[in-house]
């Protein structure tokens, strides 16, 4: 069982093509803070900042989720938001 459900995630509102687009956009997005995450957290043990290891210095959820499932989560708790084409 998938959840959230499609009909949960686009609330009537997309197609399941404008679904997909939108969670790789957002997975996308979800992968390029992960990458600031992780640059910011090298830097300080590279500078001696920190004695703390690369894997305590990243947050949890980055960790241990995949991007396209953060990326969902973050859509069905209203962190993000997907709007159709056809709105703009």
């Amino acid at each position: 069982m998938i959840h959230p459900t499609i009909e949960e995630l686009t609330k009537g509102k997309l197609n399941r093509y404008e679904l997909v687009v939108g969670v790789a956009k957002c997975a996308r997005i979800v992968t390029d803070e992960y990458i600031n995450i992780r640059t910011r957290a090298q830097r300080l043990i590279d500078n001696h900042e920190t004695d703390k290891t690369l894997v305590s210095l990243i947050p949890a959820e980055y960790r241990d989720e995949k991007a396209v499932a953060l990326a969902i989560g973050k859509l069905s708790s209203g962190r993000f938001e997907l709007k159709s084409a056809r709105e703009n």
